[in-house]
């Protein structure tokens, strides 16, 4: 069964998170940097630390949100990155980031549908994601455009939310998540069924071998993963 944000809603799940976003928007900054206690910060200067030993003169920066990913990439000073999203609310909180950090000229952004994107064949050097694969409807499907739009020997750099496997940090990661995370995220948001999603969400997700099992059956080679802060993320990464 599918996890939704909005489980009475009988819209596509692509369509329940585009809704979700646009409603949580104005918060969502606060909100993510808050509940993760700023380690969210830490795990991008990671990934971009990964991304660094690769060619990334144009980077396409999926699910991209209000782009704290693809800003974090503009320190390796690549000629574009492309910051992709469904939600355009996400995408406008975005825009007067890049514009106050003066990146305007760097960072593009972009509305849109990341299993169908309007981008030609091995048009991209790098492709990174944050905390956006798990809300795909269809996550082959997503994949296979990250492959067909990533050129020759580019490279796909994945941050997400996985699960701890030992104790206590799987027990206290369990209770933070469904039990503190829902609440807080409900209080300040104001969306009821955001927050709930979230966890119910890296629940189902296929984490650790799982994902990169999917990543090379759509046919990306020298897979890998690092796994950060005891397991409660990781950062996958492929090549065409």
């Amino acid at each position: 069964m599918q996890v939704t944000p909005y489980k009475d809603s009988d819209r596509q799940k692509k369509q329940q998170v585009e809704q979700m976003f646009d409603h949580i928007a104005p918060k969502y900054d606060f909100l993510n940097h808050f509940l993760s206690l700023g380690i969210d910060k830490l795990w991008r200067k990671k990934a971009i630390r990964i991304l660094s030993g690769y060619k990334s003169e144009n980077i396409l920066d999926v699910a991209t949100g209000t782009g704290d990913f693809a800003i974090a990439a503009s320190k390796l000073k690549p000629r574009k990155i492309i910051g992709f999203d469904l939600s355009e609310q996400m995408l406008n909180v975005g825009q007067t980031k890049v514009k106050r950090l003066g990146l305007d000229g760097i960072i593009e952004f972009r509305k849109g549908d990341s299993e169908a994107m309007p981008f030609g064949d091995e048009e991209f050097d790098a492709i990174t994601v944050a905390f956006g694969v798990r809300n795909f409807e269809n996550l082959e499907s997503g994949l296979k455009e990250f492959y067909r739009v990533l050129k020759a020997d580019g490279v796909v750099i994945i941050l997400e939310f996985s699960k701890p496997r030992h104790f206590p940090m799987k027990q206290l990661y369990l209770f933070y998540f469904f039990g503190i995370l829902p609440f807080i995220g409900k209080l300040v948001s104001r969306d009821s069924s955001a927050y709930s999603y979230l966890p119910e969400s890296v629940m189902a997700f296929p984490d650790d071998q799982k994902f990169l099992s999917v990543l090379n059956k759509v046919g990306f080679t020298r897979t890998g993963q690092k796994r950060l802060s005891f397991g409660i993320s990781t950062i996958y990464m492929a090549q065409k």
